[in-house]
This record gives structure tokens, sequence and C-alpha cells, in this order.
């Protein structure tokens, strides 16, 4: 598997639209999950408003700085997935959000690519000073549940919230 994690460029446009239009055909087909929630924020037909509210840099309105970056396929050229790296945490993300909301494209889940994309998202927390990362999924999401256990994540405890339960895991860096 040849992936990296890169920022959104302008030679990245029609990756982008590829792998955004085919998730939001499985989203609203089968009410599958929107994570990371970043990536859907705003009109990425509007590609360059939309790259430039991609990263949160504002801390008002009880929003923490972030990094978005994309999962590239380098040997398929394809974007696989997408990951948001909140820089710290505020008492919202420390319940229920954590650091990482990751997601991968429809046609590339049970792949490996969540585990992969997770090790590249956890190397970015090094690099921005985070030594322990809190990473949060429903219960009933095992793939993203075996993804974090994979990176040595630590189940802490269990939440309910808004009727589901959260997992919390902590992996130390």
């Amino acid at each position: 598997m040849n992936i990296e994690l890169v920022r959104l460029t302008g030679e990245y446009k029609e990756l982008l639209f590829e792998m955004l239009a085919e998730w939001k055909n499985d989203i609203m087909r089968n009410h599958t999950d929107m994570s990371p929630w970043k990536i859907w924020a705003n009109d990425y037909r509007d590609f360059d408003n939309y790259r430039k509210n991609l990263d949160t840099t504002d801390k008002s309105g009880g929003w923490v700085p972030d990094t978005t970056l994309f999962c590239l396929d380098k040997d398929r050229n394809i974007f696989v997935g997408a990951v948001n790296i909140r820089h710290c945490l505020n008492d919202s993300l420390l319940r229920t959000g954590g650091h990482i909301g990751d997601g991968i494209r429809p046609g590339e889940r049970r792949k490996g690519y969540a585990t992969a994309m997770l090790a590249l998202a956890l190397d970015e927390c090094k690099k921005l000073g985070i030594a322990r990362v809190l990473i949060c999924c429903d219960k009933d999401n095992v793939g993203s549940a075996k993804s974090i256990l994979r990176n040595g994540g630590i189940l802490e405890n269990e939440i309910v919230e808004d009727g589901h339960i959260i997992q919390r895991y902590w992996i130390g860096l």
C-alpha cells in the first residue's frame, strides 16, 4: 500500500470531486456515516471556497484549530479517504469527538486503508506535539474500532450520547 496524507491543492480537484460524489451517493442510498464531518462542512463544488474553509484556525464559536488531510493512493492516483485532526480538545471533543475524525470512501473500505491512514494521522499528531490521542467511534462501527486497536488504541470507556454508544480510545505517542 503506497499512500500518503496530502493537503488539498488544485492538482487534486478532480480526485476530490470523484471521491465525494461516490461518497455522497452512498450516504443517500445507504444512510452511511459522514465522517470526517469536516469534508462535508462546505460545498466542494465551490472548490476555492471549500479549500479556503477546510481547516479551522480561529478558536471563536467553540471550535478548535484543526487540519484536514486527504489520503492519496499514489499507485492508483485516487483519494481513498480523509482525516480531520483537531489540535486540542474542548469539552465536547473530550467527551465524544476526540482528536481524529476519519473516513474511507465506500468503494475502498475493508482493504486496510483505515488502519494505514490512521497510522499516518498519528504521525501528524506527533508533529503537532500531541502526546496522547483520543479517538472515538460508535460501538457498532466494528471496522473503525479494529483500525484504532491495530494502532495501539486502549478502550477507556463507553458513553451514551443521543442514543448511541460511543467508545473512547486513547493512543499514547
